[in-house]
């Protein structure tokens, strides 16, 4: 039976949507207990069982944020390059991902540093894909941060570590919970909507992404776990985000 994504919150007079262009989740297989060195008390690395051992996921999450607006706000709109940086945990118990950061490049980057706490910080994205070609292309440059892949000639038949489609779809590409370290000290939470996505498989050529060689989760030359992208998707944003509270 395939994966047919999660009820959709009703939209709140506060949310925010937006429609994510040139979306490529880029993943890395990570040593679980060097991940769940950088994880606050409760929450631990969603293990798995890949061909060779055990591990864990990390995954820059690229796109093109085209229209984000504010529900309550006039039609002005946002559009300009993202990257999300996230592992994917259990946060006492529940699924979800741990958010390390996120770069933007625009101005509005303002809002989520300074009036929520989170750590996002402004940089230069350059984002372009071909998605009409015999086999589609994309590609990333961000500073020191890049990647540049081709769909896979065929998808593959199982994706390693996974128990078919619907689990990677499910725990890769629908986590609709994530938290991150607010600026003061606190753990924040927020939440999204999404349709189930139906990406295309890629190889990445060349990948690197500085963020997670910093954390000492991967090294310059570690390649990808795997490459899904879509050319475009919808993004529910349930704003504003919460401290963590434990009930």
């Amino acid at each position: 039976m395939s994966f047919t994504g999660t009820p959709r919150p009703r939209p709140r007079w506060h949310h925010a949507q937006t429609e994510l262009d040139d979306f490529a989740i880029i993943s890395y297989r990570v040593d679980a207990g060097a991940l769940a060195r950088h994880l606050p008390g409760g929450f631990a690395p969603m293990t798995m069982t890949f061909a060779d051992g055990p591990g864990a996921l990390v995954s820059a999450v690229a796109f093109r944020d085209r229209d984000f607006h504010f529900r309550f706000l006039p039609p002005a709109s946002v559009s300009c390059g993202q990257i999300n940086y996230r592992a994917y945990v259990t946060a006492h118990g529940r699924p979800g991902v741990w958010f390390f950061g996120t770069s933007l490049d625009h101005p509005v980057v303002a809002v989520p540093r300074h009036v929520w706490g989170m750590p996002w910080r402004r940089d230069r994205i350059r984002i372009e894909a071909d998605w009409a070609a015999s086999r589609a292309r994309w590609r990333l440059e961000a500073g020191l941060a890049h990647c540049e892949a081709t769909e896979s000639p065929q998808p593959p038949s199982r994706l390693d570590g996974f128990d078919g489609e619907s689990d990677w779809l499910e725990r890769l590409t629908h986590p609709t919970q994530g938290w991150y370290a607010r600026r003061d000290g606190r753990v924040g939470v927020y939440s999204i909507w999404h349709p189930v996505m139906r990406p295309r498989h890629l190889t990445a050529a060349s990948a690197r992404f500085p963020v997670f060689e910093r954390l000492g989760l991967i090294t310059p030359g570690t390649r990808p776990h795997s490459v899904l992208a879509q050319a475009n998707l919808h993004f529910d944003i349930h704003t504003p985000p919460r401290r963590l509270t434990l009930r």
